[in-house]
């Protein structure tokens, strides 16, 4: 049963939401945004109106998700005061609690994700670290834990691309997660090196071993984003793709090859972005898809230059080291430590089912700003 101080933190809490999410001026903003989707010329250009029809519904989230969290205080409020009359149980008054403190909690967390890329989709790259096979299954376990917390949180799944390991697990992976809000904003904080230490089912002698797995996460640029490709530095390859183990051989070369020779606009270093997709048996789908994975890149790079911390993510991304890891995994301890928060839980098992929101809650709230 709740107590009457957590009845207080939350009517507070609420409170506080509706100050400095600016309520009161989000309702003015959207009637005015709203009336200018009535004039008669308004689909005239239609990606302009496109762009104001999101406007419009980006701040409509924003007092929808407030309202549903205030219409959720208030129920606790009244089966707080009627569970005094016994006209309720104690589990009808903390049901209704955890329904609020969880609509709560959403709106404080999507409050820290103001950066422009975070409302996006986004796209994840899995590489495993040396190591061999330990590693390719590391690198397939992580795998199995983004794509159970994608779908936990209503988001599409789909593999872009995968290299599978030479004996089990998978070399790498390029996943992307669609169909929802805010993948990037949240999925970010998983950007690096994650390390495991356990003893190896694939070690004759049952020794306790470690391994990495690096996690690259680029927001999913989508048809509205304008990002400036260079044909003149586009070269395709095609090759016949292929399922786990080389069976379901594709006899269509329907695997397309992207290379792109980007330049640094600011050093004039160049740089081949290799990028490949097997996604599906038709290779036109497969090149407007691998575009699309480009233009995601272009457009991460530049938004981190804009941020000023290319350097130091690009860094972190070119390199799999000793002692650069975001994240311990300790199987035999029981642990998980996120290096960067010093947050931790003995929940492996829930973790690696795709259990990592407070991972990425304690990461947003000492990182609001992504680098910072």
């Amino acid at each position: 049963m709740i107590t009457a101080d957590q009845l207080k933190d939350i009517t507070e809490r609420t409170d506080a939401l509706h100050r400095y999410l600016g309520i009161d001026e989000k309702r003015i903003e959207f009637e005015e945004e709203q009336l200018r989707t009535q004039a008669p010329d308004f689909w005239d250009d239609p990606k302009r109106a496109q762009e104001q029809m999101k406007k419009v519904k980006d701040i409509e989230k924003w007092i929808k998700g407030y309202d549903e969290a205030r219409s959720l205080t208030d129920e606790v409020q009244l089966a707080f005061d009627f569970y005094k009359d016994n006209l309720v149980t104690e589990e009808e008054v903390d049901t209704a609690y955890n329904k609020a403190l969880k609509a709560i909690e959403d709106l404080e967390l999507k409050n820290m994700l103001r950066q422009e890329e975070d409302p996006m989709e986004c796209v994840m790259k899995i590489n495993s670290g040396a190591g061999g096979t330990e590693s390719q299954d590391w690198a397939s376990m992580l795998m199995r834990m983004y794509m159970r917390w994608g779908e936990a949180h209503g988001y599409k799944v789909t593999i872009s691309d995968i290299q599978e390991g030479d004996e089990a697990g998978i070399k790498s992976v390029t996943m992307k997660f669609e169909g929802g809000e805010y993948a990037y904003g949240y999925l970010k904080s998983e950007n690096g090196v994650h390390r495991l230490v356990r003893v190896s089912p694939f070690n004759a002698q049952g020794k306790r071993m470690t391994s990495f797995a690096s996690v690259f996460v680029s927001p999913l640029v989508d048809d509205t984003i304008e990002v400036y490709v260079d044909p003149a530095r586009v070269s395709w390859d095609t090759f016949r793709s292929s399922g786990a183990g080389g069976q379901n051989v594709n006899k269509v070369e329907s695997g397309v090859r992207l290379r792109y020779q980007y330049e640094d606009p600011d050093t004039g270093e160049q740089e081949e972005i290799l990028i490949e997709n097997t996604e599906t048996r038709d290779q036109p789908k497969n090149r407007a898809k691998a575009m699309q994975l480009l233009k995601s890149q272009l457009y991460d790079r530049a938004m981190k230059k804009r941020m000023e911390e290319q350097a130091k993510i690009e860094a972190g991304k070119k390199k799999i080291e000793w002692g650069s890891q975001i994240r311990s995994y300790v199987f035999d301890d029981r642990r998980v430590k996120d290096h960067r928060t010093n947050y931790q839980t003995s929940d492996v098992d829930g973790v690696m089912d795709g259990k990592i929101d407070d991972f990425i809650k304690a990461y947003l709230m000492e990182f609001p700003v992504e680098g910072q």
